[in-house]
Order: structure tokens, then sequence, then C-alpha cells
């Protein structure tokens, strides 16, 4: 069983990912920004991470590269609502997600995501 760590500001985005992701077997801790989701890691061992990259206070680009630089093995996918722009998510690879998606995402293709990167 797999560590999930979500961090969005959205809480019915959370609540979904979490309920399907708990479904397929992994435990998951939530949070609603990155400051919150940053201490969570650093607390716990967190095999992989979805994040938000639009959110108030400490953002997902911003959390991203400090989980990169910290820890060599972050696995991190990236995930952003921000209309007509990928340049959000292209930032996001720049500093070390490993996959990316735009909101609204499929959801079986982003369980399939996490799983294939976790077997990884």
């Amino acid at each position: 069983m797999a560590t999930i760590l979500i961090i969005d500001d959205e809480e019915s985005i959370r609540n979904l990912l979490k309920e399907v992701l708990e479904r397929d077997n992994h435990h998951v801790l939530v949070a609603s920004d990155g400051q919150e989701g940053l201490l969570l890691y650093q607390q716990n061992k967190i095999d992989l991470v979805l994040m938000d990259i639009l959110m108030p206070g400490t953002d997902g680009l911003e959390a991203t590269l400090q989980l990169t630089r910290e820890y060599l093995d972050a696995k991190i996918i990236a995930m952003s609502g921000a209309q007509g722009d990928r340049n959000f998510l292209d930032v996001a690879k720049l500093f070390g997600a490993r996959r990316v998606f735009e909101k609204p995402f499929d959801l079986d293709k982003l369980v399939q995501a996490v799983n294939e990167e976790l077997a990884t």
C-alpha cells in the first residue's frame, strides 16, 4: 500500500481523489495548500504527491520546486485548471513534476498514471 499526498485547495477535488485512491488500496493524506502539504511530506513517508498548481499561499509551483530540491526521489503529478494556459504545467515539469494533468481530468487516466509512477 502506497501513501499518496493530495495537495489541492478545492475540497471537492481532494475528497474525490481521496475516495478513488483509497478504493484502489492506497493510504491518502490531504492538504489544502502548499505549506500544509510540505509539512505533511516532511512528517510522513510519502510515495507520491498529487499537486494542484494554482492555490493561495504557497502555490503548487513553489511547493513542487521545494520538494524536488530537498527530496531528489519525490514523485509529483501536477494538476491545473488554469483555462487555456498550459504554461503552468510546463513550468511544473521543469520544476520536477513527472506528469501533468489539466483539470477537468479523466479520473481513470489519472489513477493509471498514479499506479505507473508508483511502479517505477
